[in-house]
């Protein structure tokens, strides 16, 4: 199958710093986040996604093709779950920002251009999807800190080194008892089921702490501690 993704992986460092100087003047500009990760992915993404394929529960995912998008702009269904579920919990969250799960393709239309193979395209789609549904799952929240909180536990899922960058180009503004939630972030992320080849559509209806506790995602301790 690698033989078959012909794809550019090459670092590009100097497009991510741009992207990053662009970030910092407007940093509610998402599109700026997807550039780095652009920049910055090498091989990582087709690494995560050959291993995503080769997993059971992956090779279930592509036979099937489950639209996550659907199932998370579903507010309906998302709200006739039942209380303390992964997918009402969810929709508390977006609620609260005034967020939608369309939001993010609308940011990452300009995401990749090259033509790549119909299971990479879609496999990268539903992770892009997934984002804010790693925020309810991991915790941690949309606040800056937040955000680089959930940068560093999903690096070890992803291995994206963009991810990294943004958290080593803030680490010298970051306070102690910042950079400390930022440690613990990474330590659970490692510590963490892999994500990327988990069947979200099902867990949506399944209580939130359950879920954390198959996942084997621990409680944000240092980070719940500086936010309340």
């Amino acid at each position: 199958m690698t033989e078959q993704i012909a794809i550019d992986t090459r670092l590009r460092p100097l497009e991510a710093f741009r992207a990053m100087r662009r970030l910092m003047v407007h940093p509610d500009d998402t599109r700026e986040v997807f550039n780095i990760f652009r920049a910055l992915r090498g091989r990582s993404g087709v690494k995560t996604f050959l291993r995503f394929a080769a997993s059971c529960s992956g090779q279930a995912i592509l036979r099937e093709r489950p639209s996550l998008l659907d199932a998370l702009s579903n507010r309906a269904a998302l709200r006739d779950l039942p209380a303390g579920s992964v997918g009402r919990t969810y929709l508390g969250f977006m609620e609260k920002e005034n967020l939608s799960a369309a939001g993010l393709v609308q940011a990452s239309e300009d995401w990749d251009l090259e033509p790549v193979p119909p299971d990479l395209n879609f496999f990268r789609a539903r992770m892009r999807d997934a984002h804010d549904l790693t925020h309810t799952l991991t915790g941690y929240g949309r606040d800056p800190l937040g955000e680089l909180c959930l940068l560093a536990f999903m690096y070890a899922h992803t291995r994206n080194f963009g991810m990294a960058f943004m958290v080593m180009m803030s680490w010298s503004k970051l306070p102690k008892p910042a950079r400390t939630a930022v440690k613990e972030a990474w330590r659970n992320g490692r510590k963490a089921v892999w994500f990327q080849d988990q069947p979200y559509e099902t867990l949506l209806w399944r209580p939130l702490d359950e879920v954390r506790h198959d996942l084997k995602i621990a409680r944000p301790s240092q980070y719940l501690a500086l936010v309340g």
